[in-house]
């Protein structure tokens, strides 16, 4: 039996794509199934599901339980998310910005992350705490965890004036990104850096980013309540 190679679900969703739009798969055609397509990818078919799943997302196929995966027929329509910095946001608002470095340390990557980013079991990876400021009021707190195998300079890269955020979209700008948005209730870490109590609703982003298919960075930025995240058509 051959192994499957660590190719990323990004590759698969990019070559499917690419045929879509090249009409190598026309509209309304039955696309091969996941066993099929991992075997030609040579990777585990959760691999290309993901991959299916995406493009689904994106309005380029349509999946139904039996009946295997379709190209679309309508035109789609995506709605387009700017992925600003703190800094930014809290500059556009007129009001003063402030960052704040409150923890950095060198970790090997747990199992959930390492789920998540699809990295080698026990990676390491710089677990940074953050908090940024919006008039001296708690505007954004932030966790992230970065890849030091795609990002090896980050270990010694100073983070103490500004946010991880701000120096990878210098040191090391992504290709893709998947970001969702969640409704989450405060705990008490939560409510001590955000000034609110235990229980505040609150919208938390998170976001993993890639380049050129390497993991890079994961990351949970937690908004002040009330924050709002408009994007247009």
């Amino acid at each position: 039996m051959t192994a499957h190679r660590r190719i990323s679900f990004q590759v698969v969703r990019d070559e499917v794509k690419r045929r879509i739009e090249a009409r190598v798969w026309p509209q309304g055609s039955l696309l091969p199934t996941e066993t099929q397509l991992a075997e030609e990818f040579n990777c585990a078919r959760a691999t290309v599901n993901r991959a299916l799943r995406e493009l689904a997302d994106q309005g380029f196929v349509e999946r139904k339980r039996k009946s295997g995966t379709r190209v679309k027929k309508e035109p789609r329509r995506q709605a387009k998310l700017e992925i600003s910095l703190a800094r930014q946001t809290v500059e556009n608002q007129n009001a003063t910005y402030r960052y704040a470095l409150v923890e950095r340390n060198l970790v090997n990557s747990p199992g959930w992350l390492t789920s998540q980013l699809n990295v080698e079991p026990g990676a390491r990876v710089l677990h940074v705490i953050c908090m940024h400021y919006a008039d001296n009021r708690p505007f954004q707190f932030e966790e992230r965890w970065i890849n030091i195998q795609a990002v090896p300079e980050v270990e010694h890269a100073d983070l103490n004036t500004s946010g991880p955020h701000e120096w990878l979209l210098n040191a090391a700008p992504f290709t893709d990104a998947e970001i969702a948005f969640c409704a989450i209730s405060a705990d008490g870490r939560l409510a001590e850096y955000m000034g609110t109590t235990t229980g505040t609703s609150m919208i938390q982003l998170e976001r993993t980013t890639w380049k050129d298919g390497q993991p890079i960075t994961f990351a949970r930025m937690t908004h002040h309540p009330g924050f709002c995240v408009r994007t247009r058509y």
